[in-house]
């Protein structure tokens, strides 16, 4: 067994809530702290252990991906800049929901539940309630924690958090760091959709086994790993020739110039490169290693998983958007609204990048009124923006001008090309541009 394969074993026989140390790991299995330090961060990355500051890395649940950017207790001590006094032990849990103590503790018993996280100042009989129904407590305004309710903590291992902080600052930043959370989980990344089960070859192998592996697996490419599963090239019947025997190594025909992916990509950077550079084919990296691999199919998958997944979270595009309506006027989309505070520069005109923003959604739209497809936008041209001012009316109008397939003649491409324009409440033109997007069909 490899020292790589050692480090993770040993941390997943772990207990959950074990604390892990480098020195103590590497002494266990008679390994270089070095390559210690490089098996925990890898086993952060699949979501193993969590490293907390002033408390030290700590063995977890492996966390869907659903779950996985869900705060945990030891997440807000660092948003809050806490300090943690009792409950170590449960600073691994994730966190539900916050709940301000502001009720008298005979009603404070229907609003908590197990998972959350109760903010109040030196009532102790809310701080004792709180952990008796699985909740953390945060103690707010500088106050002190007492002796009873650190053993409690301890006890039922929950979190008890001191800061000085006043009880509205701490709820605003709880509630921005899992509005932040909840937009990173709707955002697909190629980890998420990539074939960990794909064959692969080695720089020893031989021809002979690259077209016994063809006819196997119906694969047109092969991505071509080292003894250290460290990704060297691609390789496939196309690099074949006469002039090259069946017993020659696949390192001497293998293409050593290719491009790759990281599981951290977002399945939508993944789109724009494969699309751009037509392929149908890319290897997915993590730490130089091959985890993966990313298909054409793969990438359909994940467009339509975004398109159809409920959006929890905000972004500022759905802040913008939602202040405006929609409409279909003859053979064009048309978006009316009125320019909102967020969309705003520093000298208080609407910003060039919100109203481009604006301008390719609508283009967007457009385009999926007449067909439900997966998109992704390939350019955008623009022409003029003219400023605007805040409450300023404004009329966006797209239309599609042409429609065909892609230069690039692959099967299954085809691209749309839509002019937009924004006017304001007068009739006047604003702003105008052109975008090109492909659309991606399986």
């Amino acid at each position: 067994m490899s020292k790589h394969n050692k480090v993770i074993n040993y941390i997943t026989s772990l207990q959950v809530g074990t604390k892990i140390s480098v020195r103590t790991m590497a002494s266990n299995l008679n390994i270089s702290e070095g390559t210690a330090y490089k098996g925990i961060k890898e086993c952060e990355a699949l979501g193993l252990v969590t490293t907390i500051p002033r408390i030290g890395t700590v063995r977890i649940e492996k966390l869907e991906r659903k779950s996985e950017h869900m705060l945990t207790f030891g997440e807000v001590v660092n948003i809050i800049n806490g300090n943690l006094v009792a409950g170590k032990d449960g600073i691994h849990k994730t966190l539900n929901q916050f709940v301000i103590g502001a009720m008298t503790p005979e009603a404070i018993s229907e609003y908590i539940y197990e998972g959350c996280i109760i903010i109040a100042g030196n009532r102790e009989i809310v701080h004792r309630l709180a952990l008796e129904k699985g909740c953390g407590v945060i103690i707010t305004g500088g106050f002190k924690c007492s002796e009873d309710i650190k053993d409690l903590a301890n006890e039922f291992k929950l979190p008890v958090i001191l800061t000085p902080y006043d009880t509205f600052t701490i709820a605003t930043m709880i509630n921005k760091a899992m509005s932040e959370t909840m937009v990173k989980k709707d955002i697909v990344l190629v980890k998420d959709v990539m074939d960990i089960q794909y064959p692969f070859l080695k720089t020893e192998d031989k021809i002979t086994r690259l077209k016994e592996l063809t006819l196997e697996a119906s694969e047109a490419l092969f991505p071509v790993v080292n003894d250290d599963m460290k990704l060297v090239g691609v390789v496939g019947l196309r690099n074949l020739s006469s002039k090259i025997g069946d017993d020659e190594k696949i390192e001497r025909i293998m293409d050593k110039n290719f491009l790759f992916l990281e599981i951290g990509d977002t399945a939508a950077y993944a789109a724009h490169l494969m699309e751009s550079q037509a392929m149908e084919f890319c290897p997915v990296n993590y730490n130089k290693k091959l985890v993966g691999v990313l298909k054409r199919e793969n990438i359909i998958r994940a467009l339509k998983r975004v398109s159809n997944q409920l959006q929890v979270g905000e972004n500022l595009e759905s802040i913008i958007l939602k202040k405006f309506n929609c409409e279909k006027r003859e053979d064009k989309v048309c978006f009316s609204g009125k320019i909102v505070p967020e969309m705003l520069d520093p000298i208080g005109t609407a910003s060039w990048g919100a109203l481009n923003m604006l301008l390719t959604t609508v283009g967007m739209l457009a385009i999926k009124e007449r067909d439900t497809i997966n998109l992704i936008v390939d350019n955008v041209s623009t022409y003029f923006v003219k400023p605007l001012q805040m409450d300023e009316k404004v009329d966006i109008y797209a239309e599609i001008m042409d429609y065909g397939r892609n230069s690039c003649k692959i099967v299954g491409r085809s691209f749309y090309k839509v002019e937009v324009e924004m006017n304001n409440g007068k009739g006047d033109l604003i702003a105008k541009c052109m975008m090109l997007a492909k659309a991606i069909r399986s």
